[in-house]
């Protein structure tokens, strides 16, 4: 069958469509995936949280990748995780040293969701877009895990439609690292190099609080990842396409 026949019968049998674009068939067409970045770009958000480790984003918080975000994490469009988590992995790896895969393990962090937006979506996005990257990455010689360390704690709002100093306060020891999950990676692996990984960069809050946790516990946190990042207008740092030299 065609790729064309299969879009249409797609379409007519459950009503499929491109969430990037719109187009009739599997929920990413392929020009849309297409024009998906392939370039990682340094993201930090302004101003930038004090002590935030480096932040990467596989590209812009804008459309087409904002409307594949939305449509994976609101709409649970899972056949979404892979492309997105090919984006956070680039973004990954693009916030490691150049060359070889590193020797310590590369251990990445979702940014852990509410519990109970976990149970409104009915799944955690992030952390399904972490295993993902972490399964791409080791087909790339990466001895890489998706460890979700952290937990929330009770009362924290939803950072949707607050402003920095807000999400800051709100995200103000909020995360916290139990014992219980370091002790299985001590088992696990040795020596780790830590990444923290979320969807979206908005104002680094979010990303700061959750290295925070981990360096309370003694993980050093190499660097920040993410699908998309906004650019935050008016600032002087905005998303820049350099590539990473070190």
């Amino acid at each position: 069958m065609s790729r064309e026949l299969l879009d249409a019968a797609l379409d007519l049998l459950l009503g499929g469509c491109c969430a990037a674009c719109g187009a009739a068939g599997r929920a990413l067409c392929e020009p849309c995936a297409a024009g998906l970045p392939t370039r990682p770009r340094l993201s930090w958000p302004t101003p930038a949280p004090a002590g935030l480790a480096t932040p990467w984003a596989a590209g812009e918080y804008a459309d087409p990748v904002r409307a594949l975000v939305l449509a994976h994490k609101e709409h649970r469009v899972l056949a979404l995780r892979r492309p997105l988590s090919v984006l956070l992995a680039l973004a990954v790896a693009a916030g490691l040293p150049s060359g070889a895969p590193p020797t310590e393990a590369l251990v990445l962090v979702p940014v852990p969701s509410r519990p109970s937006s976990v149970r409104a979506r009915g799944h955690d996005p992030t952390a399904s877009l972490t295993r993902g990257a972490a399964r791409l990455l080791r087909t790339q010689g990466y001895d890489a895990l998706a460890v979700p360390l952290l937990r929330t704690r009770p009362g924290l709002l939803d950072q949707a439609g607050l402003g920095a100093e807000a999400r800051a306060a709100n995200l103000d020891g909020s995360l916290r690292c139990p014992a219980a999950g370091l002790r299985r990676l001590s088992r696990r692996r040795e020596r780790v190099r830590v990444v923290v990984c979320d969807d979206v960069i908005t104002t680094g809050a979010t990303a700061r609080e959750a290295q925070r946790a981990l360096e309370s516990v003694g993980l050093a946190v190499t660097a920040v990842a993410a699908v998309a990042a906004t650019r935050r207008i008016g600032g002087p740092r905005p998303l820049s396409s350099s590539p990473r030299t070190d």
